[in-house]
This record gives C-alpha cells, sequence and structure tokens, in this order.
C-alpha cells in the first residue's frame, strides 16, 4: 500500500497560505497561534505531532519599509531561527520535499544586467533599507543549498517578486498595494480627492497576485519538480504606474496622487528573470496587474 503524503504548510494564515488553501483544502496549515517558529521546542513539537512527509515554509517575519529600517534584529533574528529550525527538523523526520519561500529582496541592491538571474544572488549585499530581512532570506538559500550539497536532499526554494491579495494585512506594517488600496478606500470614505504615497514613485517592481505563487507551489508538489526558481510575472511597472492604474480601473481617476519625497524610495529595481520558471511550468499564465488589482479592491472593499 502506497504511503499517504502529509504535506504541512507553515504560514497557513497569512495571504499566500490562504492561497494555498483554496486550492488544496486537506492540506494541514499551522499559524503563530499554533505554534512559535522561532522557538526549537515548538518546532520539534510540531513535527513530532504531525510528521510531515512535505513541507511549504511560508511562515516568516514580513513587513513595510519603515518597519525594517526600524526593527531590523527583529527581521533578521526571527527569520533565521524560524528558517533554520524548519529545515532542520525536515531534514531530521526525513521529510522527501521542502520548499522554502525566499523573497527577491535577497537580490544585490544593484547588479550590472537586468532581469537579475538565480546566479545573480552573491554579486553584492542586498539594499539597505531591507538589509537584515534580506541577509536572513539569502542565508535560508545558503542553508538549503548546503544541506543539498552535503547530503544529497532535494530541497528548494522559490523566490517571488512583490506580492499582494485579499488576505495582505493592512495598516502601519504593510506592504505597498495593501497600503495603496487601504488609502485610496479611505478617500473615498471622506470624500478626499488626493492620496500620498512615500517616496518618488520612480522605484520599478513585479506585483503578483498571490494565487498565482499558490498555484506555482502547487505544481511543484504535485509534479515533484525540485529545483529553485524565481517566481515573477513580466510586468514591470513604477510605483506611480501601478497606482495611476489602480485608480483608472477603479475608476477613480479624479483622486490625485502626491508623493512625499521624505520618506524612502527603497531599491530602485529589482526585477527578476523568470526563463527558469518557464522552462519548468511553460503553462504558467499570471493575472495581470490591472485584474488582480480590480479584484482584490472587489473583495476587500465589500
Amino acid at each position: 500500500m502506497e504511503n499517504k503524503e502529509i504535506i504541512l504548510v507553515t504560514g497557513g494564515s497569512g495571504m499566500v497560505g490562504k492561497s494555498l488553501s483554496k486550492i488544496q483544502p486537506n492540506y494541514i496549515y499551522i499559524s503563530s497561534k499554533d505554534y512559535d517558529l522561532t522557538r526549537e521546542d515548538d518546532v520539534k513539537s510540531m513535527f513530532e505531532k504531525y510528521k510531515p512527509t512535505k513541507v511549504v515554509h511560508l511562515a516568516a517575519r514580513v513587513g513595510g519599509i519603515i518597519d525594517n529600517i526600524e526593527n531590523p534584529h527583529d527581521y533578521y533574528i526571527e527569520n533565521i531561527k524560524m528558517n533554520t529550525y524548519m529545515v532542520e527538523q525536515s531534514f531530521k523526520y526525513g521529510v522527501t520535499q521542502f520548499i522554502g519561500i525566499l523573497s527577491t529582496c535577497i537580490y544585490p541592491d544593484t547588479v550590472p544586467n537586468y532581469p537579475m538571474t538565480e546566479d545573480d544572488l552573491h554579486l553584492g549585499p542586498p539594499t539597505i533599507t531591507n538589509f537584515s530581512y534580506g541577509y536572513s532570506k539569502r542565508s535560508f538559500a545558503v542553508q538549503i543549498d548546503a544541506l543539498n550539497k552535503q547530503h544529497g536532499t532535494k530541497y528548494q526554494y522559490l523566490t517571488p517578486c512583490n506580492l499582494y491579495g485579499e488576505n495582505d494585512k493592512m495598516g502601519h506594517n504593510s506592504h505597498f498595494v495593501a497600503a495603496l488600496l487601504e488609502k485610496i478606500m479611505k478617500a473615498e470614505s471622506e470624500n478626499k480627492d488626493e492620496i500620498i504615497l512615500f517616496g518618488t514613485g520612480k522605484p520599478l517592481r513585479q506585483f503578483m497576485y498571490s494565487d498565482d505563487l499558490a498555484w506555482v507551489i502547487n505544481e511543484c508538489l504535485t509534479k515533484n519538480i525540485y529545483e529553485s526558481f524565481n517566481v515573477a510575472n513580466r510586468e514591470n511597472l513604477s510605483i506611480k504606474e501601478m497606482a495611476e492604474i489602480t485608480l483608472k480601473v477603479l475608476k477613480l481617476e479624479h483622486i490625485k496622487i502626491n508623493f512625499d519625497t521624505t520618506k524612502p524610495d527603497g531599491q530602485y529595481r529589482k526585477d527578476v528573470s523568470i526563463d527558469k520558471l518557464y522552462n519548468l511550468l511553460p503553462n504558467f499564465n499570471p493575472l495581470p496587474f490591472e485584474k488582480g488589482i480590480k479584484q482584490v479592491y472587489d473583495k476587500i472593499s465589500k
């Protein structure tokens, strides 16, 4: 009789976890209310209870640019602990497939040529505004590669571009798209005709709907794909362009966009190559930003 796969997903209550649960509701979804993954004893207890055969590690300390600048040690140590304990226990329990989720923040602040390929990872340090977070996630890649080299495991990491979705967190510590939508909804409710965004609006970003990353994760799990690669779409838009597109598709073009240039821009560009992704998954068909942002707005504004 074939052994049953037991697939455990950390960060189960987060944006990507909820997207994955729409595809695979029967996986085991763990959130911070269940276990504190920065505590080794908690991670050990979790593995002892569930004895997973495959693991998707989505959990991470993440946040916006200001929170990264103000709390660099928290971002570094919490992610280092979670990632280290998760990989070590996965190896100890004989997990056959481990998928770690990184971020394009791991890539160098600048490189000679764009988009960046997977081979560009160690060409320089991450951008200063996400320095600790970037290095904690880059160290995760180093750990997985080292384990594979020494022990012959087939563990992998996926490196997605910026994400957005209806389950993204709002408030002080939110990412750009969530903050943008929150400001637009507030302007609507207060009958204001302007929103203020951080920086100059010039930085370029690839933004992908969270369901698209969940689709890639599921394909790796169900088709036994073990390679590490970037996950993004081909759109590389400026912050200003994304805000303008959002207001246009929402038919709110009367709202003016102003920029607070006293606030940091962050990394100017960090677009990544997706050639490897399409070689492995030629049917990948990510949602265009203008469709995705409308879909998210319709869901969260109800």
